[in-house]
């Protein structure tokens, strides 16, 4: 089987972002964005999926933190959608009902290469840390744009802010790691009656 990894980096005027991820790794990771609630995130994402998660990240943070957010979730999908190559042999779809405390959060997914959010979650809340709640519809958009993922996240019932972004992080690593196995009785077919996706 071919190794399914990926290094991406990406420069801008207002970030400068390095990722490196292996889809078959065991969940280790090493994570760097000078956010510190968005660093915990991302750890999350990497233990709960097993994929191996290295990122390095800066950015005009001194601003706010919308480009280095918007930009990491950008450059972590678009290593995701190097690392599938033609996604032959995967899943496809994964699901994952995440519990935490009184949060419960539905994530749903098709590595479909036709990207979509669906984002039902409200915070009550405008900042977790320093940052701002808003901010992770916006890394979850990039991610699903740049990954080529139909992805639809509904926090279904929750009051404590950090609990229900995190249900979203741990729903969606969940999801992936169901998606990107690879199936033993089809393991170099396309998942597609259209033969590719």
């Amino acid at each position: 089987m071919a190794a399914r990894q990926a290094s991406i980096a990406r420069k801008t005027k207002e970030t400068e972002i390095a990722v490196k991820l292996d889809l078959d790794g065991t969940g280790v990771y090493r994570i760097a964005t000078g956010v510190g609630f968005l660093d915990h995130m991302l750890e999350q994402l990497s233990r709960h999926s097993l994929i191996d998660l290295e990122v390095q990240a800066k950015g005009d943070i001194h601003i706010d933190f919308h480009h280095l957010t918007e930009d990491t979730g950008i450059v972590i999908g678009q290593a995701v959608a190097k690392a599938l190559g033609d996604r032959a042999g995967i899943q496809r779809y994964g699901d994952a009902l995440i519990p935490m405390d009184e949060t419960l959060t539905r994530v749903a997914l098709d590595v479909s290469n036709r990207p979509y959010l669906i984002w039902k979650v409200n915070f009550t809340r405008p900042k977790l840390g320093d940052m701002d709640t808003e901010l992770f519809k916006e890394w979850f958009q990039a991610f699903a744009q740049n990954a080529g993922i139909t992805l639809h996240v509904e926090n279904l019932y929750g009051e404590n802010n950090h609990h229900i972004v995190e249900t979203c992080y741990k729903g969606l690593a969940r999801a992936l790691r169901a998606a990107f196995t690879l199936d033993p009785r089809s393991p170099h077919a396309v998942p597609s009656t259209k033969g590719t996706l």
